[in-house]
């Protein structure tokens, strides 16, 4: 089967990587460097399966700036561009022109293509396009995708949703099943907006979670408690659980912040407190890690690394610029340390990529996430990771 996917970042690169193992897969980006990369079996994107897959495996993947060459003979088309939220729209929705602009060349190309899109899109998105395009040709299919885990979580899916009950949406479920590596994987076929409002309740939860566990270690560090001890009893009981609960500057990434504003403009009208809470406890947390880093005086504050999480390039929404933008506005200077970066500066702020002379010019060490690196500096770290993971 011939499928083209539009978009090369973790959700369009790990599909197409999936696909390609037993399908003709074309990738389509606008970005050359990231197609010239593809073509040889590098990954544009840090995520260690799709690396050696690229490199390994005997898959059958081009990838092409061209729309005309990747669309036509296409018998499905799986979009996956960006959709950032975007609150200076006149209807403070996801800004969703960029699968607008692939869904009118599709239709322009090859009409009878079935289109599945993967970007997170408002809830009866789906619905309003379908009318708008005079086709139905288009279902909605969820992701839930970590960043430098893409690839490793559609080889091991917990779940395949999709938001259509066609045959061609089963064919498609079929497809991805196929190239799973994990059996029995529970496979949900839905309407397209209740498979939209999954997508964005899901990855509100999870916002919550994060949110709690920040708001006990906020509690924990300012009555000079024990968090790990706290964290370590909650989660022993089996509703609550062990994981996803290691304290952190906020949620970030390319999803939750997006997510949950969406989430939060769709409630417009309808009776809420914890949706709107969540959107709100992101920033007040922030707040609070700013204004404990305030109270140690520093003259320079080092950031250790911009990225996410461990095993991430990704700096786009990541919680500690948002600390960042709180510092610069006591005007404490503020120094990078960030390896992926190969510039002097960033945003108006030193970037200084040697370790030693980082760790001696600053006063106090910033680090969402610890590293083995930073054990003969602590006496200058701040963070609040306690499990030393996520």
């Amino acid at each position: 089967m011939k499928i083209a996917i539009a978009g090369t970042g973790y959700v369009g690169l790990s599909n197409a990587v999936l696909l390609a193992q037993h399908n003709e897969v074309i990738a389509l980006d606008i970005v050359k460097e990231k197609v010239d990369l593809i073509n040889n079996k590098k990954s544009p994107i840090v995520d260690k399966e799709i690396e050696n897959f690229l490199a390994d495996k005997d898959l059958n993947l081009t990838a092409t700036t061209s729309y005309e060459k990747a669309f036509k003979d296409a018998e499905y088309v799986v979009i996956s561009t960006p959709t950032n939220y975007d609150s200076e729209l006149d209807n403070g929705y996801f800004d969703t022109s960029s699968v607008e602009t692939v869904i009118e060349n599709v239709l322009s190309v090859n009409p009878s293509a079935t289109m599945i899109i993967k970007s997170t899109v408002p809830v009866g998105y789906t619905k309003d396009v379908r009318t708008k395009y005079k086709t139905d040709h288009i279902i909605f299919s969820p992701e839930f995708l970590r960043e430098g885990k893409a690839l490793y979580d559609n080889l091991h899916p917990s779940r395949i949703i999709v938001g259509d009950q066609s045959e061609e949406a089963k064919v498609f479920a079929d497809l991805l099943v196929q190239g799973a590596l994990k059996e029995d994987i529970p496979v949900l076929f839905t309407n397209s907006t209740e498979a939209e409002a999954i997508k964005l309740f899901a990855n509100t939860y999870l916002a919550m979670r994060v949110s709690f566990f920040n708001e006990l270690d906020s509690y924990a560090e300012l009555k000079n408690l024990d968090s790990k001890q706290i964290i370590d009893g909650v989660g022993l009981d089996p509703r609550i659980g062990d994981h996803y609960n290691n304290p952190s500057f906020g949620y970030g990434g390319y999803c939750l912040p997006k997510d949950t504003k969406q989430l939060r403009t769709n409630f417009e009208g309808i009776p809420n407190n914890i949706v709107s809470a969540i959107v709100d406890a992101n920033d007040t947390r922030k707040d609070h890690i700013a204004n404990q880093i305030v109270k140690r005086n520093p003259k320079t504050v080092g950031i250790y690394r911009l990225t996410m999480k461990l095993d991430s390039d990704n700096f786009r929404q990541s919680a500690i610029q948002g600390v960042i933008e709180r510092l610069q506005a006591q005007r404490i200077e503020v120094v990078i340390y960030e390896p992926t970066l190969e510039v002097k500066q960033f945003n108006g702020m030193r970037v200084i990529n040697n370790f030693d002379l980082f760790t001696e010019e600053v006063d106090v060490i910033v680090a969402n996430r610890l590293a083995e690196e930073l054990e003969d500096v602590s006496d200058k770290v701040y963070t609040r990771d306690v499990f030393n993971r996520d």
